[in-house]
């Protein structure tokens, strides 16, 4: 039994992000190297929607590095994804193509409801089947992914253009917001929610809600509670109404103060009220009244669907 060290690139909305696992058949994946850079590419699509070549540089700089990083880390296969941000660009299919070739690999474009189905995937996993029937709900940076299921497969997976990054490019150009932003933005919210509350009334209600995202666990972190025993790796869980609570304080306070409060990075301090503002009406529109934080993701579920398929490969010579 051979032991392979495979690696997710991840260019996202807000970051690059290489994780590389350790990984054998039968065991856990094990996460060796984690790095990423920080881009915010939303800053850089201008009003027709394309990624302007400030932009395609920033990319290009920080897939670099995470390629660099790659062969540092002596990785065997390298998993290369794009999710909303350039998926949705008036000039994406310029920019893949040009990442193509500076990456010199595939790289694989995620639809929305395939980004919620490997999220709930990698959900399913850590949780096991135990859990029942599972709620999951991701805020990424240029969209929010919702899946709901008893299986491994979700029976309704949903993606919709409510990402924190997107939110506030689109909607919160102040900081603060004023009043009337925050007003146009939940109305924005409610009116795209409204097919997904019709649909979710039509599937039984889940035993457990699960977010996954760095928005939801920042946010865990500054509303929530702690619910590990002292493990290695901290367990969050989030009310709504705790999360309700902290909003208007969050919309009252500047980027350069939200940066203090607990579980808000710099790279998010800009885009942490669009977040929970969003995370806020998902929550109400659904009827959720506790969520908890799973530190599996779409990175992790795309690495388990890839391990799955390879299981059903005869075993390399």
């Amino acid at each position: 039994m051979t032991n392979d060290r495979l690696g997710v690139l991840d260019i996202g909305s807000n970051t690059v992000h290489l994780l590389v696992f350790d990984t054998m058949r039968g065991t856990m994946p094990v996460p060796s190297v984690s790095d990423r850079s920080v881009v915010r590419l939303m800053r850089y699509v201008d009003e027709n929607g394309v990624i302007t070549p400030e932009g395609v540089d920033a990319l290009s700089s920080a897939v670099s590095s995470a390629m660099t990083r790659s062969k540092k880390a002596k990785v065997d296969e390298l998993l290369v994804m794009v999710t909303s941000a350039i998926r949705d660009a008036a000039n994406g299919e310029q920019v893949l193509e040009h990442l193509r070739g500076l990456i010199g690999l595939d790289v694989q474009v995620l639809s929305g409801p395939d980004e919620a189905r490997l999220t709930f995937l990698a959900v399913r996993r850590w949780y096991g089947w135990a859990a029942g029937r599972l709620l999951v709900l991701d805020i990424g940076g240029g969209s929010l992914e919702v899946a709901t299921g008893m299986d491994e497969e979700p029976e309704l997976a949903v993606s919709l253009p409510l990402g924190a990054a997107r939110l506030t490019h689109d909607h919160l150009p102040d900081d603060p917001p004023s009043r009337q932003q925050v007003d146009r933005l939940v109305q924005v919210i409610d009116e795209a929610l409204h097919p997904l509350v019709g649909r979710m009334a039509q599937v039984p209600s889940p035993d457990r809600v699960v977010a996954t995202s760095k928005t939801f666990r920042s946010l865990a972190r500054l509303a929530g509670m702690r619910t590990d025993a002292g493990g290695s790796e901290p367990r969050w869980r989030m009310s709504a109404e705790q999360l309700s609570d902290w909003v208007p304080r969050l919309l009252r306070i500047p980027a350069e103060q939200r940066i203090e409060l607990p579980g808000v990075t710099p790279e998010r301090t800009y885009q942490i009220v669009a977040g929970a503002v969003v995370a806020d009406r998902v929550l109400d529109r659904l009827g959720v009244e506790t969520v908890e934080i799973c530190p599996w993701a779409l990175r992790e579920g795309a690495l388990l669907r890839h391990l799955d398929r390879a299981g059903d490969q005869p075993p390399r010579p």
